[in-house]
């Protein structure tokens, strides 16, 4: 992410890196170590994206949107608020009623998070991104205050009777994100299961 981010010129492509990470903790550049509250197996990486500790595993899908909101002509505020609608409009599908929350970014269905969102914009072009909860086990948020609160509570598309499938999940949310951003999805050919092309 970065090195594109760094390289990129004023006519390269927007991008969506699309993944699934191994279980992992990461702390941002505004992360304490106390938030950490017993790792235990599971890593602790210090990363360099906006916020606190969130943890990552299978069964949750991380977008990396590598936007130029320049060009785009969108500010940080709104890049931050167009992310979480496309989440909010993605789970309007299923019928969960999701919302923001002043002063904690995310998306959270009844107090509880669903949507955690990490960014940096370097020279007016974004990179790292949102993490959403489909159908992963939600255990080791047990282990840390996420996004530095203590006690949050952290909930799954599947556990709000939405589908288990990370695949149905990602199309719409895809497919929402394009349409806040104006821009129309191309599989990229050479990495089709990583990344996707705007």
């Amino acid at each position: 992410m970065q090195q594109f981010t760094d390289s990129r010129g004023d006519a390269t492509a927007d991008e969506l890196w699309v993944v699934e990470h191994d279980p992992v903790f990461t702390l941002g550049q505004a992360g304490k170590p106390e938030h950490v509250l017993a790792a235990g197996d599971i890593p602790v990486l210090h990363v360099d994206r906006g916020g606190q500790v969130t943890y990552h595993g299978p069964g949750q899908i991380v977008v990396y949107p590598l936007l130029d909101l320049r060009r785009l002509g969108i500010g940080v505020r709104d890049y931050v608020c167009r992310i979480e609608q496309a989440i909010i409009d993605t789970l309007d599908e299923w019928n969960i009623g999701a919302e923001r929350m002043d002063g904690a970014p995310g998306v959270y269905v009844g107090g509880a998070k669903i949507a955690a969102l990490g960014i940096r914009v370097r020279r007016g072009c974004s990179f790292h991104g949102l993490a959403f909860n489909v159908s992963l086990d939600l255990e080791p948020f047990h282990r840390i205050n996420p996004c530095g609160y203590a006690g949050m509570q952290v909930t799954s598309v599947l556990d709000l009777g939405g589908p288990s499938g990370i695949e149905a999940v990602k199309s719409v949310l895809l497919s929402h994100l394009a349409q806040q951003f104006g821009l129309a999805l191309q599989p990229t050919p050479e990495l089709p299961d990583l990344t996707t092309r705007l």
